[in-house]
């Protein structure tokens, strides 16, 4: 009978599991959940962003700040009003870190090969490169999605709308088909040019991760490694949205638009952001966004790492 020593069957266990780690279903799987974590746990502070960054379209002002926003919506809603939109959060997140990791993941290993040829070899263009693949097919898939949870976190629970829109949505389903009834198919296209403009984002954010994870070894120091996967994720979100969030206000300003009264195209929603509100209107709760996206960030990319880990050291999947 020939014995294997320790250290080689260790060695093949880890290189099964790390097979396993590359498998799409776990992959796919690893990031569903983790989205869903990330959505359902900032919910409240998505709310509070899109009330600031959305307010610049009414001439009411009376939210103040990520903690005064908070606040005037309990105070007027309820908790309940710090979830609203939770259900197409928990739809939207699904499939669009679901789609989002398989593409990274997957276009990870191809575009090495396919740069090759023109002989590059720079793995920031490569993470780069899969970080534009991906995000744009999840943006693409998941856009009608987002519009209706912009919408509905825009109600305030009376009856009314913050962005002066005639028209109440009861729920999720209720406002995609009021949306399509009033507004028609086009309506869920809303913003859809600013999130691609948010492709830059992502091209920024997840190469930024990658290259901090090697900076801070999150792969060799197993005993510290989940503070060292959280710094990574916070620092890499900070650096991406500080520079791409513009594209975040434009986004919402176009999804909560009624195409049939205000036909504002990207340029005309610019130039009056411009007008109206400044250099600052670009930046409407930047600050409340930097609260929801960073712990968000975190949450999504370090619950995505531990829990693809814990699925490839399982058979059952």
């Amino acid at each position: 009978m020939t014995v294997v020593p320790a250290t080689s069957t260790g060695a093949v266990q880890q290189a099964s599991s790390e097979d396993r780690a590359q498998d799409p279903r776990v992959i796919a799987l690893s990031g569903a959940l983790a989205g869903f974590l990330a959505g359902v746990v900032v919910c409240p502070l998505d709310v509070a962003k899109t009330r600031l960054q959305a307010q610049g379209t009414t001439n009411s002002m009376k939210y103040h700040g990520i903690t005064g926003t908070l606040s005037t919506i309990v105070k007027e809603e309820g908790v309940r009003g710090l979830y609203r939109g939770v259900v197409p959060i928990v739809l939207g997140y699904f499939p669009t870190w679901m789609i989002y990791f398989s593409v990274y993941e997957r276009a990870k290993r191809v575009y090495p090969k396919i740069l090759g040829e023109y002989g590059i070899d720079n793995e920031f263009v490569t993470h780069s490169l899969s970080a534009f693949t991906a995000g744009g097919a999840s943006s693409i898939v998941t856009n009608p999605i987002w519009v209706v949870k912009t919408r509905l976190m825009l109600q305030t629970g009376d009856g009314k709308s913050t962005y002066n829109n005639k028209v109440y949505y009861r729920g999720t389903i209720d406002a995609f088909k009021k949306m399509y009834k009033n507004e028609g198919l086009l309506v869920f296209s809303s913003g859809l040019v600013p999130s691609l403009f948010g492709l830059f984002h992502v091209a920024i954010h997840f190469p930024v991760y990658e290259e901090l994870k090697k900076l801070f070894k999150c792969d060799q120091q197993v005993d510290h490694r989940l503070p060292r996967l959280i710094a990574a994720s916070a620092l890499s979100k900070m650096c991406a949205s500080t520079l791409t969030y513009p594209h975040e206000i434009l986004r919402t300003r176009m999804q909560i638009r009624t195409i049939n009264r205000n036909k504002h195209s990207l340029i005309m929603t610019i130039v009056k952001i411009w007008r109206k509100e400044g250099f600052f209107g670009f930046y409407s709760g930047f600050t409340t966004n930097l609260a929801r996206t960073v712990p968000a960030s975190a949450v999504t990319l370090v619950s995505f790492e531990y829990i693809s880990r814990y699925f490839a050291c399982k058979s059952f999947i």
